[in-house]
């Protein structure tokens, strides 16, 4: 048993320093980035900014043209139903409300149709962004010789002679000299036949 003990002691004193040595890692050397600049700064972000800016714009604007109209009839029917002193409003009130009310659902329908296709608009933009940055950020840690890179939003503080944010801009803005600001249509889910 005292053989057992000194050989497995022996076994796991050679064992132990190549263990030691397969955990050394080499010195961090930390690059900072400021995304918020980054995608701010680049040239087809700006294009893109632009564009998602204007589409927005005409949302607004296309709401402020359907809501206008919509509140003056609506206005108009309040005062024909105040005018009826507690009566039931005749056929042709009733169906005023009713064709009133489908205006303002196909309104709303529209405007939130318009929403969600900026929205994918917008998520479609970061996704091309996103695609091309993790490419830059590896050419950038490579030029620099960092084997770290860390958001400049994630630290407290950070020696500018670190900060790779006009290197990575310069970075993007070769492999992405533009971008699609419409995403691609949604393919229509069919149902699965038989």
């Amino acid at each position: 048993m005292k053989n057992l003990l000194v050989s497995a002691a022996a076994a796991a004193s050679f064992i132990a320093p190549a263990a030691v040595q397969a955990q050394a890692l080499p010195a961090a050397v930390v690059a900072v980035v400021d995304l918020d600049k980054v995608t701010s700064d680049c040239t087809a972000c700006k294009t893109a900014a632009a564009s998602l800016k204007s589409q927005a714009s005409s949302l607004q604007a296309r709401e402020t043209s359907l809501e206008a109209p919509l509140k003056t009839e609506a206005q108009a029917i309040q005062a024909a139903i105040d005018a009826l002193g507690g009566k039931q409003p005749d056929a042709a009130l009733q169906a005023r409300v009713k064709a009133f009310q489908a205006k303002q659902q196909a309104g709303s329908a529209e405007l939130g149709a318009k929403q969600q296709e900026i929205q994918r608009n917008q998520a479609y933009i970061q996704q091309q962004i996103s695609a091309k940055l993790g490419p830059v950020y590896q050419q950038v840690m490579q030029r620099r010789g960092a084997n770290v890179l860390v958001e400049a939003g994630a630290t407290l503080a950070a020696s500018a002679a670190i900060d790779v944010t006009a290197d990575v801009t310069a970075g993007l803005n070769a492999s992405l000299p533009s971008i699609s600001a419409n995403a691609p249509a949604q393919a229509q889910q069919q149902p699965q036949g038989r």
